[in-house]
């Protein structure tokens, strides 16, 4: 028996290594701000260290010639620095920085990621939040969290250990065992991932061998997996135990040329022969339907398919329906006809911050799915509206693979973190209880609709 060890993910500092601009630009009246050094050495009598002392905490006038030359990257926008000069300082935001990302992926999100990505810590700003209260899509949940159960369920720092585990595949809905202990009848075929996250592929526009190579590699040391379209597997015959091979119905006659077992398998779309044929090559393999967010899965059902993948696109979309909502209708027919317990949920899109992640689990997923959220901590810039795998363009640099694995396993490191902290403020020791537990939020709307309906002006939805 190998000794218990402990899951945790490796992570270590990553910094940057392309060129990211900074939030804002400092602007300098050199003129001025020479003729003030001349007056302040006559008044000061020559005392330099008054002459030369800086009106920034943060270093955006500590380089060798000071405000001659800012450091607009230590600008955090204080505005102290043009409060005590205004007629010599000028702050304003980066208009580069405000062209990153899309209208869903905003700024703040990048830079979010960035730091995620390149420290793997939990961002915490001591000025605390400053946005609305509420909004659209996932802005429109609250997680209601206790603070009398928080000490004692701290998982980040150790005290006590809560479980991000999760089993993916199909499940009976009992177990029945002979005299010997051995299984009779059904029994489960599934995998467990230590985090509740999968990674899915990439655009058309920029997927290769080589970046599947990383994405496997990373999801290997994560003990999670990744969706790789099959097509773009460097060799099908020596495919990584953390890769989910993603393929077309069309194609799924070439893909019974892989020999070997295979223990999992993504089907791209619903086709009832292509799922036959692949369970009839794989008796014990567990084949995944990747299906649009908002499908009936009732008929599908009937087929014996026991394990989800709804799909929304990158912005969170699927149809006129965001995902939160989708997957809430999915859960709750599913508990209507009995048979939640025995399927698995996977979903993806729209999914970019970590408390979406706890958002998705408990609107009713098992497990998300990654997108644009990896290609931002690889410091990829989106072109345009980036809101589907076929249709998104993005910019991405030419760094080292070491790098982009580290860069993964940074953000998923402390996105599980974010996680820990939202089981351990609920009294939660693992995630597969967080699954559908809607108690466990505020929905803005619900609250908005019990406080105001009845007010004349108030839309009654």
């Amino acid at each position: 028996m190998s000794p218990y060890d402990r899951y945790r993910i490796p992570v270590e500092p990553a910094p940057d290594l392309a060129p990211h601009p900074p939030r804002f630009l400092v602007r300098v009246n050199r003129f001025g701000l020479a003729s003030l050094i001349v007056r302040e050495v006559f008044h000061y009598r020559g005392d330099m260290r008054l002459v030369l002392s800086r009106p920034c905490v943060y270093g955006v006038f500590s380089g060798p010639v000071g405000g001659f030359a800012p450091r607009p990257k230590k600008c955090v926008g204080c505005l102290r620095c043009t409060v005590e000069y205004p007629d010599m300082v000028e702050v304003r935001p980066n208009p580069a920085r405000l062209d990153l990302g899309d209208a869903y992926f905003t700024p703040d999100d990048v830079d979010t990621i960035l730091y995620e990505a390149a420290t793997g810590r939990v961002p915490v700003r001591g000025a605390g939040y400053r946005g609305a209260f509420a909004g659209d899509g996932w802005d429109g949940m609250w997680t209601d969290m206790s603070e009398i159960v928080r000490p004692t369920r701290d998982g980040i720092h150790g005290r006590e250990f809560i479980s991000t585990a999760v089993d993916l595949g199909p499940r009976p809905r009992s177990l029945t065992l002979d005299d010997q202990g051995r299984f009779r009848g059904e029994e489960p075929r599934v995998i467990t991932i230590q985090i509740p996250i999968l990674i899915d592929p990439l655009p058309h526009s920029i997927e290769s061998p080589v970046l599947y190579r990383a994405i496997a590699q990373a999801a290997e040391e994560l003990q999670t997996l990744a969706v790789v379209p099959w097509g773009m597997l460097e060799d099908p015959s020596l495919k990584p135990s953390s890769v989910v091979p993603l393929v077309p119905p069309s194609e799924v006659g070439s893909f019974l040329s892989i020999s070997g077992p295979l223990t999992i398998v993504e089907l791209e779309g619903w086709d009832p022969a292509a799922f036959a044929t692949l369970r009839a090559r794989w008796p014990d393999c567990i084949v995944v339907v990747r299906v649009p967010l908002g499908t009936d899965l009732s008929p599908i059902l009937e087929s014996d398919v026991q394990v989800f993948h709804l799909t929304g696109d990158y912005h969170g979309q699927s149809g006129e329906q965001f995902a939160m909502a989708a997957i809430r209708k999915s859960h709750d027919e599913l508990v209507n006809i009995g048979v939640r317990e025995q399927v698995t949920l996977i979903g993806s899109g729209g999914i970019i911050a970590a408390e979406h992640v706890a958002k998705a689990v408990i609107c009713g997923l098992d497990a998300v799915a990654l997108d644009t959220p990896l290609l931002i901590a690889w410091q990829a810039r989106l072109i345009g509206p980036c809101v589907s795998r076929s249709q998104a363009r993005v910019d991405l640099p030419d760094t080292p693979p070491a790098w982009k694995v580290q860069r993964m396993t940074n953000l998923l490191g402390s996105w599980r973190d974010q996680l820990l902290e939202v089981l351990g403020a609920m009294g939660l020791r693992e995630v597969r209880r967080l699954r559908g537990e809607v108690g466990r939020a505020m929905l803005a709307a619900d609250l908005e609709r019990e406080a105001f309906a009845g007010i004349p002006g108030f839309p009654e939805a």
